[in-house]
């Protein structure tokens, strides 16, 4: 069975990896990500997920995600420029905030999804940490504007949930969804 990752992230080609995972192709979806009015971050997941599985004209078994950081309600995107950045990090300085992840699986006419949530905690951040985190330019094509993989990780004291979701692909539901699907991921040589 052919995989086709509906997705140019490099995190979530490393991501499948780690678990044996290697698309036959890799096919970014171009569509539409803009949030629709009042729309809540676990519905919208969801929904670009599923649109992504659905704009690639490919056979085989599609797999698509996408990855919202979520403060209350608000959706914190990628952010288009330094200053949205630094409001993201000012934002998640010292609280609560949800990563949210929807994964779209479509074979055919046949569909399956999930979205995987997991609450992660910053510490109140410093002038410096701000400033040092800007420079590093490592906030961009993140979404909430930052990676926890990377630099921001000294700013994450806690995390409830999945590790994988926050980088971009939770690993175990993915794995099973896969496997739900039909996808020999326990059998491969």
């Amino acid at each position: 069975m052919r995989l086709i990752l509906a997705s140019a992230s490099p995190r979530r080609v490393e991501l499948l990896a780690r678990i044996g995972v290697v698309p036959d192709a890799i096919c970014p979806a171009d569509i539409d990500e803009t949030p629709l009015k009042a729309e809540l971050p676990r519905v919208y997941a969801a929904r670009i997920s599923l649109q992504k599985a659905r704009a690639i004209e490919a056979q085989g078994l599609i797999l698509a995600a996408d990855t919202v950081v979520a403060v209350g309600r608000r959706i914190l995107g990628k952010p288009e420029s330094t200053a949205e950045a630094e409001g993201f990090l000012r934002l998640l300085s010292g609280r609560r905030h949800r990563v949210i992840t929807g994964i779209a699986l479509r074979l055919e006419d046949k569909s399956w999804s999930k979205q995987v949530q997991t609450a992660v905690r910053f510490k109140p951040l410093s002038e410096g940490e701000i400033a040092a985190y800007l420079a590093s330019k490592e906030w961009q094509g993140k979404a909430g504007g930052y990676a926890i993989q990377g630099m921001a990780s000294a700013f994450i004291p806690w995390i409830n949930g999945s590790y994988s979701n926050v980088v971009g692909l939770p690993l175990a539901e993915t794995a099973n969804l896969l496997a739900g699907a039909g996808y020999p991921l326990w059998s491969r040589p």
